[in-house]
Formats: C-alpha cells, sequence, structure tokens
C-alpha cells in the first residue's frame, strides 16, 4: 500500500479527512488546468521538505512559490554544508549552558536542528558577494531569488554540494525558472549579510537587490496572466506570516486598487498548527477572507490544524502517488 492508498483507506474522519479532501481538491485544480501558489513560512527547507516539494516542482503540481528569505537560503545552506549540521535529539531540554556552548561553536539552532555557520552562511557569502558586485558593477538590479538561481545555474557550487541535488526545491526551481516572490528579504541571514557589506563599503547601493514592492508588482503581473488558466489560481499556504500573508492580497489589490476584475484564488488551504481565530491577519478561519476580497463563497476552503513538517510531505506525497 503506497502512501495514496495508506490515507485514503484510513483518513476518514476530523482532521485526517481534512488532509484527504484537500489533496483530492488541489488535484482538482491541477486537473482542469488550474495553477498552484505553494507559501512556504517557519523553518521549511531547514526541516527537509524538498524531499517532495522537489518533485512537485519537476512534475509540474507546483507553478509559483512565496516564501520567506530564510526559507530561500536555508535549502542552499543545507545543499552546501548538510554533513556539517548537527541533530539535537533531546531539543525541548536544552539547558542556557547548553545553548550558549552551541553559540560558541557556531551551530545556529532551529528547533532540532543546528545549522553551521561557516561552512553554510560564510560559504554562501563568498558566492554570492562576487554576483553582487558584478552586478553592481553592471547596473544590474535583480531580485533575491533571480541572484541564487544564477548562482545554483552557474555550477559554482556543484563540486561542495553535500546535500543531495534531487531534494533541493530552490535548484528544482531555479531549472523550471518557477516564479518566485519573496517578501520581507530583509528578514534573512542573507539579507544581513548583504546590509553588511553596505555598511563595510563593498557594496554601495542597498537598492541593488530588488524589494517587497517590486515584488508585489511583479506578483499582480504573473496573476492576471496566469489566473486565466482553468478555475484560476489556487493557494496552498504552509504555516502562516508573511510568506501567505503578503501574496494572497493580491486579489484585492487588484480589484480595490487597480480597480481591474480578476478571478479569486480557486482553492484555499493552510497547514498550522497555531489555532485559527477571528481578527488574526495571517490566522483568520477562510471564511473571513470572504469579507476581504480573497475568496468567494464557492471558493474549496481547507483548514488543516497539525504541524506542517507532518502533513505537507503526506500531501504532497498523495499527490506524487507514491
Amino acid at each position: 500500500m503506497n502512501v495514496r492508498a495508506f490515507m485514503t483507506h484510513h483518513y476518514k474522519h476530523f482532521n485526517a479527512a481534512t488532509v484527504v479532501e484537500a489533496a483530492q481538491a488541489y488535484e482538482d485544480v491541477l486537473a482542469k488546468g488550474g495553477r498552484m501558489m505553494v507559501t512556504l513560512a517557519g523553518a521549511m527547507s531547514t526541516a527537509e521538505l524538498g524531499r517532495s516539494l522537489a518533485e512537485m516542482i519537476r512534475q509540474n503540481k507546483v507553478h509559483a512559490i512565496t516564501c520567506t528569505g530564510a526559507n530561500l537560503e536555508e535549502d542552499v545552506f543545507f545543499l552546501m554544508a548538510a554533513s556539517h549540521y548537527e541533530r539535537i535529539p533531546d531539543w525541548r531540554n536544552l539547558t542556557l549552558e547548553q545553548e550558549q556552548a552551541l553559540c560558541d561553536k557556531g551551530m545556529n539552532r532551529v528547533t532540532d536542528t543546528c545549522i553551521p555557520e561557516e561552512e553554510a552562511f560564510r560559504k554562501l557569502e563568498h558566492a554570492i558577494l562576487e554576483m553582487w558586485q558584478t552586478a553592481e558593477r553592471d547596473g544590474t538590479r535583480k531580485f533575491p531569488h533571480q541572484f541564487l538561481y544564477e548562482l545554483l545555474l552557474s555550477g559554482t557550487l556543484k563540486a561542495g554540494y553535500e546535500g543531495d541535488p534531487k531534494n533541493s526545491w530552490l535548484l528544482a526551481a531555479a531549472e523550471k525558472n518557477l516564479p518566485i516572490f519573496v517578501p520581507g528579504w530583509e528578514d534573512s541571514t542573507s539579507a544581513n549579510i548583504f546590509a553588511a557589506h553596505c555598511i563595510n563599503g563593498d557594496l554601495k547601493s542597498p537598492t541593488l537587490v530588488k524589494g517587497g514592492i517590486e515584488y508585489m508588482i511583479e506578483l499582480a503581473n504573473w496573476y492576471r496572466k496566469t489566473a486565466v488558466h482553468g478555475p484560476g489560481i489556487g493557494f496552498f499556504q504552509i504555516g502562516g506570516g508573511i510568506a501567505g500573508d503578503f501574496p494572497i492580497c493580491v486579489v484585492p489589490m487588484i480589484h480595490q486598487d487597480l480597480g481591474e476584475e480578476a478571478p479569486l484564488w480557486a482553492y484555499f488551504c493552510q497547514i498550522s498548527d497555531s489555532t485559527t481565530s477571528y481578527g488574526s491577519y495571517s490566522g483568520a478561519i477562510p471564511s473571513e477572507k470572504i469579507t476581504w476580497g480573497k475568496l468567494g463563497i464557492n471558493t474549496p476552503k481547507f483548514v488543516i490544524e497539525s504541524d506542517a513538517t507532518i502533513v505537507a510531505p503526506l500531501i504532497f506525497a498523495y499527490l506524487l502517488d507514491w
């Protein structure tokens, strides 16, 4: 029995049934010729979601991604430095002294996983700084993901890969030139490094890397062009925060601020272990999103209250028929 058959057989009720129903509705959007936006909050790249997401991208089951700057870079960090990562099995019970010891070793903890400072952060810094400086000399401005696409596709890092390239969702996206939108990139390690090089004079222009407003313009252009396919574009949200808040607002912006017609999101599913509530910007229940002009009465809507590191790979495995 594969994962899909297991879920269909066993997930009959409550939260489990919603997982299957959400997967089936996702599949229905694609079957009718629609497209799907996936949003990544939290630390899904460090949780190695690429093991399933990369294949979803390769099989054209994901058509755009909105993610935090951390998810963008952490996929590359793992690809470059997997053997230097350290897992902390008893991560809930670390003492303050143990936390300090990890800091002293240059091991930056994300829940149960420590990202190595030198082998990940600094290795990427050395590679990408040259790209930033070249772009500045050429007078070329790019989005954060475009610099990383260029870096991955150049092959500069390939000889030093420690993670399996087939599990890198960003590499799969680069090979497809998948549209990516990264609101709030400034809140990431790479952006901190970029800011430091602007401060010390290695880079002259803080506007070299395109920002959030330009991403919204790019997103609006992509949405208007893409939503004409089949039932439109679905919205598969992993976690909350800016990764979900930013892109879902493009529809009311097109309607209310541009005064143009555009289809509403054709599907909505959010996986989060945070309890939904009225008035929460990223955690509002789907029906409240109707009042904001994001979803319609008949939009398929699903909320899965669970750990996304468990549920998202299950849904992707279902869709991939693993």
